[in-house]
């Protein structure tokens, strides 16, 4: 299927690894023109230069998006780069866990940044671009823990990514006249090197294995590339009916009937 994406420039948040990487990667298979970042600036500078690999345009930007100012830095370099911008993929993400009640206010203020605010001001910088592109599509990384409980220690990344799949609900409602669908995805548990399911398993193999048995019906763990995937084709006009959802995929992980 062809997705429609050759050209397109896309902002994708946190393209040093993991998630981030895999959109960035995905996105540049399908022909987008990227503008990505990170805080670190070697793990961004080796993520660019697979991307530019597969033939694609890159703008990598080291950049720590909870500070206030640089998410319009961001889209400002995007368009004085590209001229455009026509996806934003929101992806960024932490977690400070602990049980609420030992969480401190910092704490709170730390993940909110992150997890919410810094999605927050890349959207508002973003959204006057899609507008002047005739529309386009934002898309927010939140997690099937968004969508039901996560378990102790998880009250702080709960409700951020509960946070982001109602506000992405709203926005779609405001952006729909103006040809700008906005969704998210919610993953389940993935795999991909470095992150903290592969330590994990490194570390704990037969009980990485009783996980996987307990919890995942697919019998594995989720890979980057598969979120990638789906993430292509909401982003794209392939799926141009949708908008202010959130599609879990998670190998059947989660448990939530919606």
């Amino acid at each position: 299927m062809d997705l429609g994406l050759t050209d397109k420039v896309a902002i994708v948040t946190g393209g040093s690894r993991g998630l981030g990487k895999g959109i960035a990667l995905g996105l540049a298979a399908e022909g987008c023109r990227l503008a990505t970042c990170a805080r670190g600036a070697d793990a961004l500078h080796a993520a660019a230069r697979e991307i530019e690999a597969l033939g694609a345009d890159v703008l990598a930007l080291p950049l720590d998006l909870t500070e206030a100012d640089a998410a319009q830095h961001l889209v400002e370099a995007t368009l004085e780069r590209f001229g455009r911008v026509d996806i934003l993929v929101n992806n960024i993400g932490g977690n400070r866990r602990k049980p609420f009640a030992e969480t401190t206010d910092d704490d709170w203020d730390a993940v909110l940044n992150l997890n919410l605010k810094a999605h927050i001001r890349c959207s508002r910088a973003a959204i006057p671009h899609l507008k002047a592109s005739g529309g386009g599509a934002i898309l927010f990384v939140s997690s099937i823990f968004g969508r039901e409980a996560g378990g102790a220690g998880l009250s702080i990344y709960n409700t951020t990514k509960s946070a982001l799949i109602s506000m992405a609900k709203i926005m779609a409602l405001e952006l729909a006249a103006d040809g700008i669908r906005v969704n998210c995805i919610a993953p389940g548990s993935i795999r991909f090197p470095g992150g903290s399911w592969d330590r994990r398993v490194k570390a704990d193999p037969e009980g990485m294995k009783a996980f996987v048995a307990q919890n995942l019906p697919i019998g594995r763990f989720g890979t980057a590339e598969e979120i990638a995937d789906v993430a292509a084709f909401l982003v794209s006009e392939r799926a141009s009916l949708i908008t202010g959802a959130c599609l879990n995929v998670d190998g059947g992980q989660s448990r939530s009937l919606i």
